[in-house]
């Protein structure tokens, strides 16, 4: 290994990681979600800023700006190899491209013999019996065992299961239990449909939402009702390009050309709002777009039907005061 002098080490700190990683490894940048912010494939936790080009790597607790100091802690390189690997010209060392992790068939959670608790927990939540029965009906919700998750299933156009979303029902530290089941293909989001020929769908951000809005309806179901499993909206007052289309939104319209209006019901809160306005400018050409947000702000579907079976138990529990 040759013997590099101070000034030799000096020119090789002068590239910064993000210009390497740009110049040489490009496939191992990834976009995060935060302004002017990049990951690596093969580190997670690994965050640069692309205009500072400042690195850290969180889970080692290590940080820095420049290549040599990325070649070294990052990629594990001798030090004197990692500055002649930045003095030459041409790269030659290119780490071991991360492998693809392998992706696990999809199946259903397994179910318990009834669905008592489930049903207990969504009665708690506003959402009406016959609403429930009905998802049950078509075989789109269940409990599941040992934990007694509420299991909301999104099907094909075949009626194969190809999506669960598990809900817990028991709340710990004011933190819920939500998780996407393995293998579950996004596209074929949690969707309850009409009991007749519709041409709309109603869009929510999450599936308590929906049967929420169904039962604030009166359980009518003349409508799809698509759960869009969650919307991507900037923070506020923070500066985003257009959206992307919802994936389960979209796969929808293109299985079913018979839609011709769709009824934005996600939150009224700024993130609901924003993606609604997105929604709207991306689909009004093609669609007839009803704007249907909850008419308390900061609210979704989910608040009200609560608030509304809330009032409904203490008019009961007056009448039966004053019998």
């Amino acid at each position: 290994m040759p013997w590099y002098s101070g000034e030799q080490i000096e020119a090789a700190r002068q590239m910064t990681a993000m210009e390497y990683l740009r110049r040489y490894q490009p496939y191992r940048l990834k976009k995060s979600s935060a302004r002017n912010e990049w990951e690596l494939t093969d580190h997670d936790s690994f965050k640069i800023n692309g205009i500072t080009s400042q690195w850290h790597w969180k889970s080692r607790d290590i940080g820095g700006i420049c290549a040599l100091n990325f070649l070294v802690k990052v990629d594990g390189m001798d030090f004197k190899e990692a500055v002649e690997r930045l003095l030459r010209e041409d790269s030659a060392y290119i780490p071991p491209m991360p492998k693809e992790k392998e992706s696990k068939p999809f199946a259903l959670p397994e179910r318990y013999c009834n669905c008592r608790r489930v049903q207990e927990y969504l009665n708690q939540r506003g959402i009406s019996d016959g609403v429930i029965r009905y998802c049950r009906q078509y075989g789109l919700l269940y409990e599941s065992v040992p934990y007694h998750n509420a299991v909301f299933v999104g099907k094909d156009t075949e009626g194969i299961p190809r999506y669960a979303f598990l809900r817990g029902i028991y709340d710990r530290n004011g933190k819920p239990f939500r998780i996407e089941q393995a293998g579950s293909d996004k596209r074929y989001a949690f969707c309850v449909p009409p009991n007749r020929e519709s041409i709309r769908v109603a869009v929510y951000e999450a599936c308590i939402d929906a049967l929420a809005h169904m039962t604030l309806e009166g359980g009518t179901a003349e409508k799809y009702r698509l759960v869009l499993g969650g919307i991507s909206a900037p923070k506020e007052g923070e500066l985003r390009k257009e959206g992307k289309k919802p994936q389960a939104l979209e796969y929808f319209l293109s299985e079913h050309p018979e839609i011709r209006e769709i009824e934005i019901c996600t939150d009224n809160d700024f993130a609901g709002r924003w993606a609604c306005g997105q929604m709207k400018q991306a689909y009004q050409e093609r669609y007839h777009i009803i704007e249907n947000l909850p008419q308390i702000e900061g609210a979704d579907y989910g608040d009200l039907a609560r608030q509304e079976a809330e009032k409904k138990r203490e008019a009961r529990q007056k009448y039966g005061r004053g019998r």
